[in-house]
Formats: structure tokens, sequence, C-alpha cells
């Protein structure tokens, strides 16, 4: 039952990622499962196993990944009115994580290491720098950013409580409202009956 079950969902699967209807935004949140959700959880077992070897092959993946996204930034407005675009995008970034093909490994060394290596020098210097710079920066105003954390929290906390006070100003004044109209259909109700008792007409059970 589980075989048919499982067996089922992908030929579900499969007939929505290349129905000509849904196909593209099928696609795409394909994309983001298959790219980001299945790497993210894997990544997560690979650090709790403590296996290098896994480790090593998802750290692959994330590079090459970041490096695929950072070029997909300017060109995806673009390639992505391509029919097919996610697609292929699809299978590329599945390629990336089988072992088997080994495509991380195989961009990180065949095209991303060389480059990194030829500008090492120069990247190092822009990385430290600039890290330098945000612990100097958090270092000389570390009081400023305590403050404004504190401004923060407290503005928080009341923009929380007028909220709560709001909605329970709400709640109240529906049930008031509620309340005033089953008494004025109570009066009504006695109103009628009094009529009905004065011009000496028969007073149904349903009003006693």
């Amino acid at each position: 039952m589980a075989l048919l079950s499982s067996s089922l969902a992908g030929e579900v699967g499969i007939r929505l990622l290349f129905s000509p209807l849904g196909s593209r935004v099928f696609a795409r949140w394909a994309c983001i499962v298959g790219g980001i959700g299945f790497p993210v959880y894997s990544s997560f077992k690979a650090i709790e196993s403590k296996e290098k070897s896994e480790q090593e092959q998802w750290l692959c993946y994330w590079t090459a990944y970041g490096c695929f996204t950072s070029l997909e930034t300017f060109s995806d407005k673009i390639l992505s009115w391509f029919p097919g675009y996610y697609h292929a995008k699809l299978l590329f970034l599945i390629w990336l994580q089988l072992p088997l093909s080994g495509g991380a490994r195989y961009i990180l060394t065949s095209y991303l290491s060389p480059f990194l290596h030829k500008y090492e020098g120069l990247l190092d210097r822009i990385v430290n720098g600039t890290r330098t710079d945000i612990n100097t920066f958090f270092t000389l105003h570390l009081q400023e950013v305590k403050l404004l954390k504190t401004l923060l929290c407290r503005l928080a906390q009341r923009v929380f409580t007028v909220a709560t006070e709001v909605y329970r100003s709400l709640r109240s004044a529906d049930i008031q409202t509620s309340s005033v109209t089953e008494v004025a259909e109570f009066v009504e109700i006695v109103s009628e009956h009094e009529e009905e008792s004065s011009s000496g007409l028969p007073v149904s059970d349903g009003c006693l």
C-alpha cells in the first residue's frame, strides 16, 4: 500500500510538472523545495551525523548554489520568460546535489577554485577589511546599538499592548451591541403581547 501511494504521488508530481497549464508555477515551486528545502534538511543531517564526506558534499553544493543564485539575480528576469527555464533550473539543481554526478564538486574544482585562487589576495583584503570595519563600528557604537535594541523592544511591547486593548474594546463593543439588540427584541415582544392583551385577542402560547 505504501509503495502504491508513493508511486501514485510520484506520477501525479511528474504530470503536474510537465502539464501545459500549471507547469511553470509548479516547476518554480519545485526549484524552491528541491533547491533549498531538501538541501537544508540534508545539511542538517550531515552536521548531526558528523560525516565529513556528507558535510563536504553539501558545502560544495551551497558554494555552487550561492554563485548560481548571484548570477541568476541579474538573468532571472529575462531567462524566466523562456519556455522550460524552470524545468532546466530544476534539473541543474538536482545535478548539483547528486553524489553520483558530483555536479557541485565539478563546478567548484573546474570554475570556482581557479577564479578564487587567482584573486584570493584581493578577496581576502576585501573580506577582512569589511569584517574589521563592521567590528570597529559596533565596538564604537555599542551603547547606541544597545539603546536602539531597548527602544525597539519597548516599541514592540507598546504596539502589542495597544493592539490587545483595541481588540478587547472591539470585542466588548460587539458584546454590548448584541446585548442591546436582544433587549430591544425582548421589549418588542412584550409590547406586542400587551397590545394583544389590551385588544382582547387570544394570546398565543409562544408569547407566554
